[in-house]
């Protein structure tokens, strides 16, 4: 029993994955929860203060939630850059109603707030609905330089 148990969790692990590394090949917007975030973007409780981003791609995490008026101009467009940068940023989003953990850590006070992360460096945070032309301007010169 503790056998079959231990298969399904790693079957629905990989599956996991499986589904994250398909999306972002697909150039779609990712959902994330707390604990996918320490997984894969940086684990905070292990590393503190130090920045250490575990993905291979630079990437944008927007801070939203659903009954956001603002988010809700945002969610197309991020849609759209994701498609268009696809393999080179993967775009993730937290819902901070569910994910008060992170929004905490980040003390998102406002959404959206948009988080982009360079490959290597510190990530910097943003506020506010942009145009999607903001946006792009904001990968160009800050995470594909």
């Amino acid at each position: 029993m503790k056998t079959l148990f231990l298969a399904t969790l790693m079957l629905v692990g990989f599956a996991t994955t499986a589904t994250s590394q398909t999306n972002s090949a697909e150039g779609k917007v990712i959902y994330l929860t707390t604990a996918e975030f320490k997984q894969k973007i940086y684990d905070y409780e292990k590393n503190g203060d130090q920045w250490l981003y575990k993905g291979k791609l630079p990437a944008i995490i927007d801070f939203y939630a659903d009954w956001c008026r603002p988010c809700k101009m945002v969610a197309p467009i991020m849609e759209e850059l994701a498609k268009e940068y696809k393999g080179k940023v993967v775009i993730y989003k937290v819902n901070t109603d569910k994910e008060k953990e992170l929004a905490s850590v980040f003390q998102i006070r406002s959404i959206p707030s948009i988080l982009y992360i360079p490959k290597t460096g510190k990530p910097s945070m943003d506020m506010g609905a942009k145009s999607k032309e903001a946006y792009k301007q904001i990968i160009e010169s800050t995470l594909l330089k």
